[in-house]
């Protein structure tokens, strides 16, 4: 599932593309026709994320919200746009460019009490200017559930997920484990801090990297990782291959239906 950094990236992609001009909306797979007939032809106001959740505003009471979700995915490319292939959800046509949404979880019309609604469920977003870490603290500080589980919760953090969640925990030291009562105020300081530089590095990027130069392996000439997250991770789906700081094997187990990953030497159980 896509995490918080893709979202704020297709944010600021659709604000470029088709921000500030009227925006032609249309369903082709059927399933969003009277949401788009509303919405074709008006201007597209806003586009922001909160965690992950993409939303456009046309105006008041005209709010679209999109949940990528496992399987969904946004295809821009300059116009003119060809005839839709496969399962589009929406498509958008600007002055310059076109996109597609295939697969998502949610692509729905809302107002804007629903929004409130939705975005009250939500954390604190670490790239959002309105994140209150206050809040996150707050929560973690007072769980006794484990930190794997607490940074994968949306309420708690909105836009962590499985990757961001294992290279948090390993670049700090922390069992994952480790229940958030126990969790020292200074590390959390330090953990939230570094989540934000590296979520606002994952927008410019496009890819989650978290690995510090020195330990990166295309230093000592070995290859770098490549699968279809892209950046260079410490322990995300490494399991079994050498820690890059300790040379520990990496770890694995499945932690409430989810992959979880780390070093028993690095992140010691406390």
């Amino acid at each position: 599932m896509p995490e918080g950094h893709t979202l704020h990236r297709l944010a600021r992609v659709h604000r470029r593309q088709f921000g500030g001009a009227p925006v032609a909306v249309s369903s082709p797979q059927g399933r969003f026709t009277e949401s788009a007939a509303l919405l074709d032809g008006r201007v597209l106001l806003r586009a922001e994320a909160h965690g992950k959740h993409l939303f456009h505003r046309y105006g008041p009471d005209l709010v679209v919200h999109v949940h990528l979700g496992l399987y969904g995915t946004f295809d821009e490319a300059p116009v003119p746009a060809p005839e839709p292939r496969g399962q589009v959800r929406m498509r958008l046509v600007g002055a310059t460019h076109y996109a597609d949404l295939r697969g998502p979880t949610a692509c729905e019309l809302l107002v804007d009490a629903e929004v409130r609604a939705l975005r009250a469920r939500l954390g604190a977003d670490p790239l959002r200017r309105d994140a209150d870490p206050e809040k996150v603290w707050s929560r973690i500080s007072r769980s006794r559930a484990p930190l794997a589980t607490l940074l994968m919760d949306q309420s708690v953090v909105a836009g962590v997920g499985n990757v961001y969640r294992a290279e948090l925990l390993f670049r700090h030291g922390v069992d994952p484990q480790l229940p958030g009562r126990a969790l020292p105020r200074a590390v959390f300081d330090a953990m939230w801090a570094d989540l934000v530089v590296l979520m606002r590095d994952g927008v410019r990027r496009g890819r989650i990297d978290t690995v510090r130069p020195e330990h990166d392996p295309r230093r000592r000439g070995e290859p770098g990782r490549k699968d279809r997250h892209g950046g260079e991770v410490y322990v995300y789906r490494r399991a079994g291959q050498p820690c890059l700081v300790c040379g520990t094997p990496i770890a694995h187990t499945e932690h409430a239906a989810r992959n979880l990953f780390w070093c028993p030497s690095c992140q010691p159980a406390a």
